[in-house]
């Protein structure tokens, strides 16, 4: 290239990837970033032409891709709030009142300021029940013992 360097157009190239990782979201930008810096050093260091500079930087583009991908399937990044995003999983414990009668083991219950589909031993409307796991968008629940050991209706 007339006047600039191969090296620093990958070192800009680079930059800019990097950059653009931090507003793009996912972590995919990066390891080509990874690969653009490698290669400037490359194209420092050595000079090669255009075309091996190219070759350079999409094997380590995978190379770098397929290091971590493998490495985060061996390492994988443990939450400190596992349930953050499974608001149904949230619930587990919780009790909720009966809204639609559970009949044939389907219903509708309330929790808080939203209803669910439900799935159960069958209760009348009213009844409180406890939410003891999910599948998909739907509840799984069970009675509600109470104190003399019957399930409790509301009016």
């Amino acid at each position: 290239m007339d006047g600039v360097d191969t090296y620093w157009i990958w070192l800009i190239a680079g930059l800019a990837l990097a950059l653009l990782e931090m507003l793009v979201p996912g972590v995919y930008l990066i390891w080509l970033a990874m690969a653009a810096l490698a290669t400037a050093v490359l194209a420092f260091v050595s000079a090669p032409s255009l075309a091996m500079q190219v070759i350079a930087w999409v094997s380590l583009s995978m190379i770098f891709a397929y290091s971590a991908k493998r490495w985060l399937r061996d390492r994988p990044i443990v939450s400190s709030d596992p349930l953050l995003n499974n608001r149904a999983g949230r619930l587990v414990g919780e009790i909720a009142l009966v809204t639609q009668a559970i009949e044939s083991g389907a219903g509708r219950v309330k929790v808080g300021d939203s209803e669910w589909i439900a799935r159960g031993a069958d209760a009348a409307a009213g009844t409180r029940v406890r939410i003891t796991g999910s599948r998909g968008a739907e509840l799984l629940v069970e009675p509600v013992a109470l104190l003399g050991g019957e399930g409790a209706a509301e009016a």
